[in-house]
């Protein structure tokens, strides 16, 4: 289990934001080879991930990358170089535009085999974006499709084009739509990943000016079960690691409240009333949530 609260992009072609990014509070901190990244500096952009990879300071951070597409003339050397030559120091890949099963089994597949010669000892996760109407009909199968998929993540820029969506900031509301508009996808992703026993995280907020677009946004996806949010921008990362966090309080309740049932349990008692409220069984688990967070966090 990791600390998704906050992924941060960062274009692989740029050093001094590559430093930069570790030096942030972001759990995770995902190098771009793919959308940041233009065609005539993949390879070189590539070169620069490795070496940031072999000789930077992560701290405690997640390392990871985001591949090209694998319908792209780039990803196959992508997965070889970036794990012959610095798979040691990479904790997870992440595949873009995944549109069923067997192309995250291409991926694990190549990755199996570079691992077994070279004797890696650590297995390399994986990420997944769900940024296709395709990928969403086959989410289900896309979420079980490798034992190393640790979290599958909603891309709204590359779904809205998918689906002919009309919008003209990536990630946001739209006036003209009545609710949220990406509800339902939202929903369905997160339902697959927690029946798959992984993690959903909800994508970039393009205006990273908006702080309470972002703000509203992430609210929406933590209340349905999301864990984290992509930040585009600095400026993103303490509101994502502040509303994808339980607060002091909430932690404290939830361990008072699950002491409280473990005594009732004891006592024969199915149901108990909690500081006027009735707990049983369904409390517990929804509770529960909070306490893994919290001590993942170090709460």
């Amino acid at each position: 289990m990791r600390l998704r609260r906050c992924e941060l992009s960062t274009p692989g072609s740029n050093e001094r934001m590559i430093e930069k990014a570790l030096g942030t509070n972001a759990d995770l901190v995902f190098l771009d080879l793919e959308d940041s990244v233009a065609p005539n500096q993949k390879v070189e952009a590539r070169a620069k991930v490795i070496e940031a990879l072999r000789t930077l300071d992560w701290g405690k951070k997640t390392r990871a990358v985001r591949i090209n597409s694998i319908e792209s003339e780039y990803a196959y050397q992508d997965v070889i170089e970036l794990v012959e030559r610095a798979g040691q120091y990479l904790d997870i890949i992440i595949i873009p535009k995944v549109k069923s099963g067997r192309d995250v089994f291409w991926v694990d597949t190549l990755l199996t085999q570079i691992e077994t010669r070279l004797r890696l000892e650590r297995r390399i996760g994986l990420e997944v974006l769900i940024e296709e109407v395709q990928a969403l009909i086959n989410v289900e199968e896309i979420t079980r499709s490798s034992p190393r998929l640790e979290a599958i993540i909603f891309g709204p820029g590359d779904f809205s084009a998918s689906q002919g969506v009309r919008m003209n900031t990536i990630g946001g509301g739209i006036s003209s739509y009545p609710g949220d508009i990406w509800h339902y996808a939202r929903s369905k992703i997160v339902v697959a990943a927690r029946a798959a026993g992984i993690d959903a995280v909800d994508g970039p907020y393009a205006d990273f000016r908006n702080s309470e677009g972002y703000r509203e946004e992430a609210m929406r996806s933590a209340t349905m079960g999301f864990v984290g949010k992509w930040a585009i921008h600095p400026s993103q990362i303490d509101l994502a690691n502040e509303i994808y966090s339980p607060t002091r309080d909430e932690v404290e309740r939830a361990r008072r409240l699950e002491a409280a049932y473990a005594r009732a349990e004891a006592e024969g008692l199915g149901a108990v009333t909690f500081e006027g409220v009735m707990i049983d069984a369904a409390s517990v688990r929804i509770i529960r949530n909070i306490i893994e967070k919290a001590k993942l966090i170090g709460m």
